[in-house]
């Protein structure tokens, strides 16, 4: 972010707006869970607000405040915003940072971030000295951290280096090979330290995914935690000699908790890379899909578990860990409950890491991949029972897919692939994987009620169909950029996006045309950073991606490269022992999503619930559908849930649950003790944030982002954009087209 692009911008009449809105302040902590001034919600990440305004009895007269459009075109969106002293704090257009009047959606400044290329997308962090005279607002852009003046939205010129923090720096690899760090996802603030994971990627050439924590008032690392251990630090002797040197991953990409009380700081760290291939990483991999308990101001390790021994199914545990007090055994016990995308909710004493209920060691299928070698046993709790569907065989096959042809199709698929349940390592045939990869519980999917011990899981089902296959060294060849870049395709994007470019919807969108609807940037922003399911490909340079732009612009200029022999074989698998940086072993995936090609998923539903667990007696208590797909719902079928939810869900004292769903564009209010729907708001766009739950002038509001679906998975609401004739362009709407990507917020009538 350079020295021009910290301009700051006043909207009409903000300027006095802002002196009132900051005027008789209320400290942010003064009442707990009444304010939402942290990524959910506060530091412990409860996604849970104390408000009783809005209850189950007036619920259904909630209706639209105001609407502030963000975003720019549909990608890498799903903020959660924060409150604080009557603003809201949001990322807007162009990646800028803005402060709004949180009762009107006014302008008050927004912070130029010169268009970033990425940024912490799902929210921002606000931090304020003892006595209120410094206030801060923390985020990243492009590996920089950030901070800025949360009253003016000014640079704070005397945070590193005029305002910067080099992320890429102090992860023992040469910055300048380090493509990508920086999280989607903010970090915790705990008194005067901003603690941050990282997104490295999931490719092979990763870095670690190193955990660290930053001064806010000078930007100066306060220390670090290597998640893949050095020599002579506890776990070492888990993985081959000098694996820190060289692979990367074991990052906290999601969500971060923090018990301010004890001063303890709670990471779920995801799995080593590559995902499905770990010959060159032989053994348990600590820290690789542990929930590790850290002091928060040091950095000292204090506990751990580790959820997946020696990962190859990309199961990170995503959502924030959730700290409640139950009664367990006659006693009251504070625990802390970690949600997987294996469908497992783990529970644990918070202060001493111990299971509340016994975890077993129980035997997994072998893996039959030349040199891998899976661990034998795997963890699974006893109790509370799974939130997801573990399981997917061919009497599972959903009935809703149109075609019967297909629906068969997919049968023999599942009959003739390796399926052995849960922790089937994937191989060289087709494997299936239930949960899939893409399933579970993933970011904002858990929320707790401090005052009930009740944990509520947004869940998915989704099976994936895996198939390791040999990944050759990049070729490089001559020729236009364009013809360049079609030979990256085929070695990098082929396998997923296939090669006439159709992809394998409804996960894996085909790119015929992708140029001109999203633009060069954001597909470069796309390739750096990942956008789930695709990984990040930090081994692509810049003039790479500058080729495979000019292919896909123009896929008819490009000249076929020579073939790849067709006997192509991974090269010679390394001494796990003695690892050989230079020729190791090398498979990939092309994660392999089952979905039909209308849309649908290969299972039967439902495709996504909402499950409700007392963990005092750690037992479900309820479980329902979570939303529903449009164009089913219209003849009548309701009960599927909806497909591929992203976001997550916030609970109230005022007895509700809100949640947002992508395939019906629909905001719903649930019944927090039944899980019946209340209420139902169709959204013009289609929902994809955590909802944030805040009052201001007396008035409780819901707000949740939301950005334009797609016709796949049966979204209508990216058809929307064009729908409405009435749009006209003009010099604040150019395109004409109706703005519907941004925060809706919602309160009762006046």
């Amino acid at each position: 972010m350079g020295r021009a692009a910290r301009s700051l911008v006043i909207g009409a009449g903000a300027t006095t707006l802002a002196l009132t809105s900051f005027s008789s302040p209320q400290h942010p902590s003064s009442k707990p869970y009444t304010t939402w001034n942290d990524f959910e919600g506060g530091p412990d990440s409860s996604q849970y607000s104390s408000l009783k305004q809005i209850d189950k009895s007036n619920v259904s007269q909630l209706q639209q405040a105001w609407f502030y459009p963000a975003g720019d075109n549909g990608l890498l969106f799903g903020s959660n915003p924060i409150v604080v002293d009557n603003v809201m704090y949001v990322i807007g257009k162009s990646n800028n940072i803005v402060a709004l009047n949180a009762a009107t959606g006014q302008e008050i400044w927004v912070h130029d971030t010169g268009h970033a290329r990425s940024i912490t997308s799902r929210g921002i962090n606000y931090w304020e000295s003892k006595d209120r005279k410094d206030r801060r607002l923390l985020f990243s852009t492009n590996d920089k951290l950030h901070a800025i003046d949360a009253s003016t939205g000014k640079t704070i010129d005397t945070f590193g280096d005029h305002g910067d923090v080099d992320l890429r720096v102090g992860l023992g690899r040469d910055p300048q090979t380090v493509r990508h760090i920086q999280s989607g996802t903010p970090g915790k603030v705990f008194e005067n330290l901003l603690i941050l994971g990282s997104a490295p990627g999931e490719e092979y050439g990763s870095p670690p995914g190193d955990v660290r924590a930053y001064d806010i008032q000078t930007g100066k690392m306060a220390w670090v935690f290597h998640t893949i251990p050095h020599p002579g630090e506890f776990g070492y002797d888990t993985w081959p000699k000098d694996a820190w040197k060289r692979i990367g991953g074991v990052n906290t990409w999601g969500e971060i908790t923090v018990d301010e009380k004890r001063g303890i700081a709670y990471f779920p760290l995801g799995a080593p890379t590559y995902d499905f291939y770990g010959a060159d990483r032989i053994g348990a991999d600590l820290f690789g899909d542990c929930l590790l308990a850290l002091d928060a101001r040091t950095g000292k390790y204090l506990w751990h578990f580790q959820l997946i021994h020696h990962d190859l199914w990309d199961y990170d545990p995503a959502p924030s860990p959730k700290l409640l007090t139950v009664t367990h055994n006659g006693k009251k016990v504070d625990v802390i409950a970690q949600a997987d995308k294996n469908g497992f909710l783990y529970v644990f004493d918070r202060v001493t890491g111990k299971p509340l209920w016994p975890i077993v060691e129980r035997p997994v299928p072998k893996s039959d991949v030349p040199g891998e070698q899976a661990w034998p046993t795997q963890p699974f709790p006893t109790a509370p029972p799974p939130f997801a569907r573990q399981t997917f065989t061919a009497d599972d096959i959903d009935p809703y897919i149109a075609d019967p042809a297909e629906r068969e199709k997919i049968r023999n698929e599942v009959l003739h692939a390796r399926n052995e349940g849960l922790y089937t390592p994937p191989g060289l045939t087709n494997t299936i994987e239930m949960p899939g990869n893409g399933g579970g519980a993933n970011w904002g999917a858990e929320a707790a009620d401090p005052t009930t011990g009740v944990v509520y899981v947004q869940a998915k089902n989704a099976p994936s169909m895996l198939k390791l296959e040999p990944k050759p060294p990049t070729r490089r060849v001559s020729g236009s950029p364009a013809t360049q870049g079609l030979s990256l395709y085929k070695q990098n994007c082929q396998i997923c996006h296939q090669s006439e470019l159709q992809g394998q919807p409804p996960g894996i969108p085909a790119l015929t045309g992708v140029v001109k609807k999203i633009g060069p940037d954001q597909i470069t922003n796309v390739i750096t950073n990942g956008l789930p399911p695709m990984p990040a490909f930090p081994d692509l340079s810049s003039g790479d991606i500058d080729s495979l732009i000019a292919y896909l612009a123009d896929p008819s200029s490009a000249k076929a490269a020579p073939a790849l022999p067709a006997n192509l074989k991974a090269p010679p698998l390394p001494d796990p022992a003695t690892p050989d940086e230079a020729t190791p072993a090398r498979y990939w995936t092309g994660y392999g999503y089952m979905d039909s090609t209308d849309g649908l998923p290969a299972i039967k539903g439902p495709w996504s619930t909402l499950t409700a667990y007392d963990l005092n007696s750690g037992t479900i208590k309820w479980q329902v559908p979570l939303g529903e797909v449009s164009r089913l719902a219209a003849k009548g079928i309701t009960d599927t849930g909806s497909y591929w939810p992203r976001g997550g869900v916030a609970v109230t004292g005022g007895g509700l649950i809100f949640a947002g769903t992508k395939s019906d564009s629909k905001l719903r209010a649930y019944d927090k003790d039944t899980g019946k729907v209340l209420w139902v708001k169709e959204l013009p766009s289609a929902p994809e944030g955590i909802p944030a739950v805040y009052e201001t002038g007396g008035n409780e509001y819901v707000v949740i982002s939301a950005r334009p679906g797609t016709v796949l998975a049966g979204t209508e609401a990216g058809s929307r954009q064009n729908s409405d004739p009435s749009y006209k362009p003009d010099s604040k709407n150019p395109t004409g087209k109706p703005e519907v990507q941004g925060y809706y917020v919602f309160s009762l009538p006046k």
